[in-house]
């Protein structure tokens, strides 16, 4: 929500939470772009606005890359509106293409920010390994044509959890706020026969590209380019230029928002 216009939404009756999944593929990013540029929260606002019939600017808990995707987007927004919550999805979902789906809307309290209220969330992300390209995963992982050394990627997510500086996992062009972060969870499972590499993270809180860098390095771990050893080294160097490349955009899922501690 732009700040110059805080005042005015929040002095409206209602404040309404929305949980969204969608397909990221078509779409620059969350964040509302300018034109021609299209982003999911260009679509949102413009449905939200014809079923509640005044003007939407969303709060989201984050602001997903382009070609991310996310199961449980969080938003709230400010409204007159009189539809009540329980029709919400049904009516919303009737008019948003069908890569954005509305799951859930229920009436939040008046100090409740998608964004400033969330605690933790979980992001997956998805690689399938393999000199066997798959049409239907082409869009929802990162194909990696070689099969991975999985046992050594879960020694690197072991060293991930906890609090730690991330520095050495986070890209320029962040928000300037501190590069310590809690990891709750760091997991990795092979699905599908051993096709699909897995990898969750839970964290109180994650930096500008943070996810993406870690499988990055993460895949220079299972091709057998780096050591166990040599990620601990990148990690505790705190410098960007010796971690791995950013894994695609794809692959990325914001799965979870907590907005109470678990």
């Amino acid at each position: 929500m732009k700040p110059e216009h805080k005042d005015i939404m929040k002095a409206r009756k209602r404040n309404i939470r929305l949980t969204v999944a969608y397909d990221g593929t078509n779409y620059n990013g969350f964040q509302r772009q300018n034109p021609p540029a299209v982003a999911v929260q260009n679509i949102l606002e413009d449905r939200l606005q014809k079923v509640f019939g005044d003007t939407v600017e969303l709060a989201a808990s984050g602001r997903t890359d382009a070609g991310v995707h996310a199961r449980g987007q969080v938003v709230n927004f400010f409204t007159d509106g009189s539809i009540p919550v329980d029709r919400v999805p049904r009516a919303v979902n009737s008019i948003l293409p069908p890569d954005i789906v509305v799951l859930e809307a229920a009436e939040a309290d008046r100090e409740f920010s998608a964004r400033h209220s969330a605690v933790s969330k979980i992001y997956k992300y998805r690689i399938l390994q393999g000199d066997i390209p798959d049409p239907f995963e082409r869009n929802y992982s990162w194909n990696i044509r070689k099969e991975l050394d999985v046992e050594s990627m879960r020694a690197c997510l072991e060293l991930i959890k906890g609090e730690h500086d991330f520095s050495a996992f986070r890209a320029a062009g962040g928000p300037p706020v501190s590069p310590v972060r809690n990891i709750y969870e760091a997991a990795l499972e092979v699905q599908q026969g051993g096709r699909i590499v897995e990898l969750t993270f839970h964290a109180n809180g994650f930096l500008y590209h943070m996810v993406r860098n870690i499988v990055g390095t993460l895949g220079n771990v299972g091709l057998g380019w780096k050591s166990v050893g040599d990620f601990k080294r990148i990690m505790d160097s705190l410098d960007r230029s010796q971690a791995g490349a950013t894994a695609p955009a794809q692959g990325l899922f914001l799965d979870k928002v907590f907005y109470s501690k678990i």
